[in-house]
């Protein structure tokens, strides 16, 4: 915890880098990410602050819209394409996924029950589940497009998406190697960007 503590005094140390942030934002993409911390978003995208719009669930699940569940998580898509006004839609998963990889190998999860209720947001594991995969890479890109797929019947974003103002993107980040792959509709598989 030390080093963190210490580059936070010292990140302070320089307000005219961040001065323009007072006045607002105005990010031109929402990235929906998982929460691990070997995914950071900023980083893999090289973006400044101010530039993304960062929803960070565990396993980077979308829940279904009016689900009764969740609601933070709809508040922030809304709050992104109807306020910020942002076009483009990244929904990242990743290598590795502990959450995906949960769900593939069927662990007992009884031991973390908000763990194992929200992972019941998660879509299907695919036909074919790769669990002797430690990077679960097929499960995670099967589950990214679930999470694209169930985007889609928020309304804000079947809006936006009708009237040409929207693009939703399907990104597999491989944390051992820092590739980033897209899915191409056209080919239905993920491809190097």
């Amino acid at each position: 915890m030390q080093p963190l503590i210490a580059h936070a005094r010292s990140f302070g140390q320089r307000p005219e880098e961040f001065g323009r942030l007072a006045e607002g934002q105005s990010p031109q993409v929402l990235f929906i990410t998982c929460s691990d911390s070997r995914v950071v978003p900023a980083l893999i995208t090289g973006a400044r602050p101010g530039e993304l719009f960062e929803l960070r669930t565990a396993g980077n699940i979308v829940p279904p819209y009016g689900s009764g569940g969740p609601k933070s998580e709809a508040a922030t898509i809304e709050y992104a394409l109807e306020v910020l006004g942002v076009r483009d839609v990244v929904v990242c998963g990743h290598s590795h996924c502990g959450a995906v990889g949960a769900l593939v190998r069927g662990d007992d999860l009884s031991s973390v029950p908000a763990v194992r209720d929200w992972l019941a947001h998660a879509a299907d594991a695919p036909a074919t589940p790769d669990s002797a995969d430690p990077a679960v890479a097929a499960a995670v890109q099967h589950h990214v497009l679930a999470q694209v797929l169930r985007l889609r019947s928020y309304p804000c974003v079947e809006r936006r998406l009708r009237g040409g103002r929207l693009r939703l993107h399907a990104w597999y980040y491989e944390v051992h190697t820092g590739s980033v792959l897209e899915h191409r509709p056209a080919s239905d598989t993920f491809e190097a960007l």
